[in-house]
Order: structure tokens, then C-alpha cells, then sequence
């Protein structure tokens, strides 16, 4: 073993199994890149399942690095390293025994792989003007199956609820501009569920209020959608406004749809009306932006004038929906993308005739 090859890290081992040595030390991206590799999931020639890392997400990767460029980032979570030989823990003298030296030999190329964290890596890898240093965990195992196990067992862990983590979301700033978008969505979410004189006020469930009865995430699609192009498209990215007028937008609008469909909206709930189902919900979204932009709607009033266009055109919570040749049963719409686009486009349709036989009597 040549010496040129073996490379030291100061290394914390704490005492956790008999037969698996665990360890943790502070390395730079390229020091990580000597000693370990990623290994992607295959098969070989022969049909054998070879490695176990996923494909790399670039959009993932590129959020990762473009944060890590900021003066201010930190990245706690370590990266996971597994050595099936090529390394040795040598103890340091320590109170405890729990220092120690990792040695890794180096002359066969990287003879570890990364269990966890390849995506981090890889952005890491990346960095232009930065020398990040990071946490790296690792342990050594004896064969194949055992580090695999782990790697199972590392990757199985259970994520947050998303909607938790929207809810986090508008406490947080500087995020990606997929998270900022969402962000917006949940700040809205939140003041629609909350604030006092809100249609929605106590509606919306969330971690917060788990009674609520509109999802909030199908809500924050509605948000989403009009940001991009609709009502509340003026707003994006201006917090104050959004909260103040688009807010009071939202609010008027589903006043405007309790009254008008109260007995669709009165008691019900999404399984007894498809009013407050997602797929219902979301396609108002888009009756609402249209409302707004054609006859520029914006209070309980002005929206009420339109949505009353649509009665005995709907079958929220009985009858049929008649979508031209087809019928479909009133629960038989899912929140599925297609069952959306087509009670969005039946509804906005049914919109445009109507105002357009009113505008032509008139």
C-alpha cells in the first residue's frame, strides 16, 4: 500500500454496533470524490441488478447549487458514505476512544460509494467560487448485501408532509423560484383560512386545521394558476398587494360561489359535492380569472352576476354534467388533469355563450 495513495481524515466514531464501525468526518467535495463514487442502478449483460443510486434531477441539483453560491448558505445534512474495504478506522489517542483517524486507500481509485446524498454532491461538485466544506457520515461493512440493506434503510426514511412544509413555506425567504411561487400560493392559503371577514375562513384544511374541508393544496393550484395568468397575475411577487387585494379578490369570489350555489356549498363536503371537491375547485379557479378579465369582475356582486350564468348548467352534487356527446354522472369527475381541463373548459364555455346571448339581446 503506497503511502502516496492512503488519505487521512480526523474522524469521530461513536459507539453504536458491534459489528458495523460508524464515523464522521469533514471533507471538500473533491476529497469526497477521491474516496467514493456514485453508483447508478443497472443490470449487466446478464440480467444481475448492478449499483442502486437513482438518476441525478439536474432542476434539483441546480437549486442545490445555486443556493450553495450564497455567502450565506449552510448545508447541515451530511453526505453518506459506505467502504467495503479500502479504509480503516485507526484509533487516536482520546478520552473516550472515540476519536479516531479514517485511512483510506486510494490506489484502485475511490473504493467507497455514496449511500446518501449524491444530488448535494453533485452540486457541491459543481461550485465555481466556493471551497464548501461538508459533514460526511459514513460506516464499513463486510458484503454487498449489507450495504445495500443500508442503503435501503438510509433512503427509507419518512419525508415531511408537503403540506406541512407549505404551510413553512411563507415563514421562509430567498427560496427557488419553484418554492417562491408555492410560497405565494400558501401566504395566500393561510389568510384565506384565518383572517378575520374570509368566506374561506376555517374552510381549508390544513397540518393547522385538520378540519377544514378544502384541500389546501388544490387551493394553492388556484393560486398558482391566477398568479401565472389570471386575477391575480398583477400581484405576483408583491407579497404586500397580494395579501391586501388579492386576498379580497379570492375571498369575494367564494362568497359570490356560496351564495350562488348554496345548496351545492351549505353542509356538503367534497364526496357529497364535486362544489368542494378539487376537480370543482380548481375549475372555478379558471371561472374566476375569466370573470375578472372579460367582464372584470372583482367583487361578491360582480362575480355573483356571472356565476349565475351557469346555473342549470351544473351538476355539482346531483343530476349529470352534459359534456356535449358526453354524460358524465355528477361524482363520476376526478381531480385528475384531464376531468379538469374539461369541466374548465364546459364551464368557461357555457360562460362565453351566455354573455355572448346577453351582450347580442342587449
Amino acid at each position: 500500500m503506497s503511502k502516496q495513495h492512503l488519505i487521512r481524515f480526523d474522524a469521530l466514531a461513536p459507539v453504536q454496533s458491534d459489528t458495523l464501525a460508524v464515523f464522521t468526518f469533514v471533507a471538500k467535495a473533491s476529497d469526497v470524490a477521491r474516496i467514493a463514487r456514485i453508483e447508478r442502478a443497472g443490470r449487466d449483460d446478464g440480467g444481475a441488478l448492478q449499483g442502486f443510486q437513482r438518476p441525478q434531477i439536474a432542476g434539483h441539483i441546480r437549486e442545490i447549487r445555486d443556493y450553495l453560491e450564497k455567502p450565506n448558505s449552510i448545508l447541515p445534512n451530511a453526505i453518506v458514505v459506505a467502504f467495503m474495504g479500502g479504509a480503516q478506522l485507526e484509533p487516536a489517542m482520546s478520552p473516550g476512544g472515540r476519536l479516531h483517524q479514517l485511512v483510506v486507500d486510494t490506489s484502485n481509485g475511490p473504493p467507497g460509494w455514496i449511500v446518501d446524498g449524491q444530488q448535494r454532491f453533485t452540486a457541491l461538485s459543481e461550485l465555481r467560487d466556493r471551497e464548501f466544506e461538508v459533514l460526511v457520515s459514513g460506516f464499513l461493512c463486510e458484503t454487498e448485501e449489507e450495504l445495500q440493506k443500508q442503503f435501503i434503510l438510509v433512503n427509507n426514511t419518512r419525508p415531511l408532509p408537503k403540506a406541512l412544509v407549505y404551510e413553512l413555506l411563507p415563514k421562509v425567504g430567498d427560496l427557488p423560484t419553484r418554492m417562491s411561487s408555492r410560497s405565494q400560493a400558501a401566504l395566500v392559503t393561510e389568510a384565506l383560512n384565518y383572517r378575520k371577514g374570509s368566506s374561506l375562513k376555517g374552510l381549508i384544511k390544513q397540518q393547522t386545521n385538520p378540519k377544514g374541508v378544502i384541500r389546501d393544496t388544490v387551493l394553492q393550484r388556484v393560486i398558482m394558476n391566477s398568479l401565472s395568468d389570471g386575477a391575480l397575475r398583477l400581484y405576483a411577487g408583491e407579497d404586500q398587494l397580494l395579501l391586501a387585494q388579492g386576498v379580497t379578490t379570492m375571498s369575494e369570489f367564494y362568497h359570490a360561489v356560496q351564495h350562488v350555489f348554496s345548496d351545492d356549498w351549505v353542509g356538503q363536503t367534497p364526496k357529497s359535492s364535486r362544489l368542494l371537491h378539487g376537480t370543482g375547485i380548481i375549475a372555478l379557479g379558471y371561472v374566476m380569472d375569466f370573470l375578472n378579465n372579460v367582464t372584470g369582475a372583482s367583487t361578491r356582486d360582480e362575480f355573483a352576476a356571472g356565476l349565475r350564468l351557469l346555473k342549470g348548467k351544473t351538476a355539482w352534487s346531483a343530476g349529470e354534467w352534459e359534456f356535449g356527446s358526453e354524460r358524465r354522472r355528477w361524482n363520476g369527475l376526478q381531480n385528475v388533469p384531464a376531468d379538469v381541463r374539461q369541466l374548465s373548459f364546459y364551464l368557461v364555455h357555457v360562460l362565453k355563450r351566455r354573455l355572448a346571448e346577453n351582450e347580442k339581446a342587449a
